[in-house]
């Protein structure tokens, strides 16, 4: 069984920047795909990006983060992270890391989650 828990959320302002971490712990890794999504109050919870935890690295990102937003992961630390740039009102939401053997963009095709951190985007 995977373990995965956020950090990093936070309260910032419109052009700000934040980072988000997802430490992983429980089973090897080998062939996984690790995922941010996101919810936003009132809306349905939506894609963000997703990396390739092994191998090439293969990223996929939402077309209304794409330019501003950038994953990364950490193999020796068991992390991968959520690098946001240029933040808007409308990402905020709280932000879920999670985990499974194929990329999708549908969040009920992944099975392991991570309990979410919320981010506020405000002036």
């Amino acid at each position: 069984q995977l373990q995965l828990v956020e950090s990093g959320g936070g309260l910032v302002q419109p052009g700000d920047s934040l980072k988000l971490s997802c430490t992983i712990s429980g089973r090897t890794l080998s062939q996984y795909f690790m995922a941010w999504f996101r919810q936003a109050p009132g809306k349905e919870r939506e894609f963000v990006t997703s990396i390739s935890w092994t191998g090439l690295t293969s990223t996929v990102y939402a077309d209304s983060v794409k330019g501003r937003f950038t994953v990364s992961r950490d193999y020796v630390k068991k992390q991968f992270f959520l690098h946001m740039s240029s933040l808007k009102v409308e990402d905020t939401g709280v932000y879920t890391c999670a985990a499974e053997h194929q990329q999708s963009y549908n969040g009920t095709a992944w099975t392991h989650w991570g309990q979410g951190t919320r981010v506020t985007v405000s002036s």
